[in-house]
């Protein structure tokens, strides 16, 4: 299983969003999720999935903003489960508590561990990679990655823009968007290996 601990960042500071995040990752990803998506203490949030390609879409979804640490631990979960997931406990719930507090004071604000190997770096480090080309995205490149990621053609994407076909081209190449469209597919994969 894979749980997904995000601690709000400089809560102390901003607007608490734990609320609403839950809200919007419950209404997002809902069939996907294991068990609904709870708020666990203040400002942090905790997500169960099964599956390493909704854990990436997960991790992915909260890292864009620049709002939260996030750690996902990797691991076994104690069944059955309980109706809410602030109530699971188990082996990949530990890892995940290592991973959000190591993600605090990654330069990138993530982190993941496994239970049966608390230093994952390989995996931890390809999705870094991908975290840095979006941390380097436009808001004029991620206007144009919405667009094509939800199935939207380059050249569709260039007319809902109204900017020419070879300036599609240009931004979706400065913005790694087919870079991270081909990686993520991957990446899930890597995550379903290191889950077995």
């Amino acid at each position: 299983m894979f749980i997904i601990t995000a601690d709000q960042i400089d809560s102390t500071h901003l607007d608490d969003i734990a609320g609403s995040t839950v809200q919007r990752l419950n209404e997002k990803y809902g069939s996907e999720l294991a068990l609904p998506a709870d708020r666990t203490a203040g400002d942090e949030i905790q997500v169960l999935v099964s599956r390493g390609s909704t854990a990436i879409d997960i991790i992915l979804d909260l890292t864009r903003t620049a709002q939260w640490s996030v750690g996902c631990g990797v691991g076994g979960v104690r069944t059955p489960l309980p109706p809410h997931t602030r109530e699971a406990t188990g082996p990949g719930f530990i890892a995940a508590r290592a991973a959000v507090e190591r993600a605090k004071r990654a330069q990138l604000r993530f982190a993941l561990v496994s239970d049966s190997s608390p230093d994952v770096t390989e995996p931890g480090a390809l999705i870094d990679l991908l975290l840095l080309i979006r941390s380097r995205r436009t808001p004029e490149g991620w206007e144009l990655f919405d667009l094509v990621s939800r199935g939207m053609t380059q050249v569709a994407a260039a007319g809902e823009l109204k900017i020419s076909p070879q300036a599609v081209s240009k931004r979706a190449r400065a913005a790694g968007i087919t870079v991270e469209l081909s990686a993520v597919p991957a990446l899930a994969a890597v995550l379903e290996n290191l889950d077995n």
